[in-house]
């Protein structure tokens, strides 16, 4: 147990940074985000269709209009009825989790929209009670522990005060409405006291009924009325935990001091290594978070270099899918975690459990700006990314290098100098041939590659 477990925790940030990240987390690397909500019903857009719908100038606004009707005729409420999940399996959910080589797993427990995923007692409008009729993040938790792996829940509540458009002609505005919608208001209006109550009300209750390993926040709690807000959540979550006997993982974007929680960056990268650990949560999906037709995906390459360039630089890969409103995975999506499943299964020994090294790694291919990652340029065989655990140091070739590799940070001159004993590939049974001196490492490769994606070399230090 870390020393955050022995004693309790007050609500401000000098008796917070008591906390240690837990080594389950920090060994983990890799997990499943999931964006599934009543949004997958009309399955255009993206996730935030339920707030540009009642914009009048936005793309959905007249998609709606075309194909559903006036919002003031038919809101975002009338999808609740059709988002059914009769094919929902979570049991196969979470199989196909651990065949992607995950860790953990968390599903969105509420989104901006207002519908709650799992039984709240704040509203009545939720999964448990409309639409699927079935508590989704307690079923899904319990087939996500059933199978060993780590569960946790986000909540994305805080934006929901403005997320909607109230308009006298939506439906948003008619009150028997408001346990989905809000309180209609002024578009820019401060964040009432009596919402940010019910926001920590339900942030409670679902730290009691899930015990989650990971609560995870988005964007909205960063603003000002939220500030006094923000430690008490931290010492509530820290303490139910102390209490029940679990080791928690919070996650924040802003407004946060170093070491009293986890630093989430959404769709990006860090340029170098971070002594605090740290996590991306990014989407197979370059468009959206949620299911919707044609979408654009991803590759296994991009999301195999990505996982390596973060881990190398002390994170873990949050990687988000969105199941169609019947509960059913998308075939390229399975595509894909199947692909990083199986470039794992050769190569987890360098990301599971792995601590960075004293460089990240070496290449010329650079990290875009969060938000761009279509920016990304394709990494080659002279980008190489480093792990380091038990006395073994693995580089991993982001492409492969031909016939021979030359690592140029690990020449004779280099950290580990003439500290090698052995080298070999992970994958690979082959014996690989080494020469070393000023200008670098010199690998011959295998003649058979022994995987896809990228390549590892296990070097053995004396």
């Amino acid at each position: 147990m870390g020393k955050s477990r022995a004693a309790k925790y007050e609500p401000n940030w000098e008796s917070l940074k008591k906390y240690k990240v837990p080594d389950w987390f920090t060994d983990a690397k890799f997990g499943i985000f999931i964006h599934w909500g009543v949004y997958s019903v009309p399955a255009f857009g993206s996730e935030w269709y339920p707030r540009h719908m009642y914009i009048k100038s936005s793309t959905e606004y007249a998609h709606h209009v075309k194909k559903w009707g006036q919002p003031g005729e038919f809101g975002y409420k009338d999808f609740i009825p059709m988002f059914k999940a009769r094919k929902w399996d979570p049991e196969a959910w979470v199989e196909l989790f651990k065949k992607a080589g995950a860790k953990y797993v968390v599903p969105v427990a509420e989104h901006h929209d207002g519908f709650p995923m799992y039984d709240c007692s704040y509203t009545t409008w939720n999964a448990a009670n409309m639409g699927p009729c079935r508590d989704v993040c307690a079923e899904l938790g319990k087939a996500t522990r059933k199978a060993g792996l780590k569960f946790g829940v986000s909540s994305h509540r805080a934006f929901n005060w403005h997320y909607y458009t109230f308009r006298d002609e939506f439906d948003n505005t008619d009150t028997a409405n408001s346990q989905l919608y809000g309180v209609p208001h002024r578009d820019e209006q401060p964040v009432s006291y009596e919402f940010v109550l019910d926001w920590y009300a339900r942030t409670q209750e679902m730290v009691d009924k899930f015990s989650p390993d990971i609560l995870w926040f988005d964007f909205g709690w960063q603003r000002d009325e939220f500030g006094p807000w923000r430690p008490r959540v931290a010492a509530y979550y820290y303490n139910h935990a102390l209490k029940h006997g679990y080791e928690p993982v919070l996650q924040y974007k802003d407004k946060f001091p170093d070491g009293v929680a986890v630093l989430d960056i959404e769709r990006g990268k860090l340029a170098d290594i971070r002594p605090h650990f740290w996590q991306t949560d990014t989407s197979v999906s370059y468009r959206s978070w949620s299911y919707i037709e044609d979408d654009d995906f991803r590759t296994v390459d991009s999301i195999v270099h990505d996982l390596v360039d973060i881990v190398s630089k002390n994170g873990s890969l949050l990687l988000n899918i969105g199941p169609r409103s019947d509960g059913t995975i998308p075939k390229e999506v399975q595509r894909l975690l199947l692909g990083t499943g199986e470039w794992l299964d050769v190569n987890g020994e360098a990301i599971y459990g792995a601590r960075p090294w004293k460089v990240y790694g070496e290449g010329e291919t650079g990290v875009p700006r969060s938000f761009d990652e279509r920016a990304q340029k394709p990494y080659t065989a002279g980008d190489v990314r480093f792990t380091q655990k038990d006395g073994v140091l693995y580089a991993i070739c982001l492409g492969w290098p031909g016939k021979e590799a030359c690592i140029r940070a690990l020449g004779s001159g280099s950290a580990i100098g003439k500290k090698i004993a052995n080298v070999t590939m992970l994958g690979s049974r082959e014996k690989i041939a080494w020469t070393q001196d000023e200008s670098g490492l010199k690998l011959k490769t295998p003649a058979r590659r022994p995987c896809r994606n990228a390549y590892t070399f296990r070097i053995k230090l004396r």
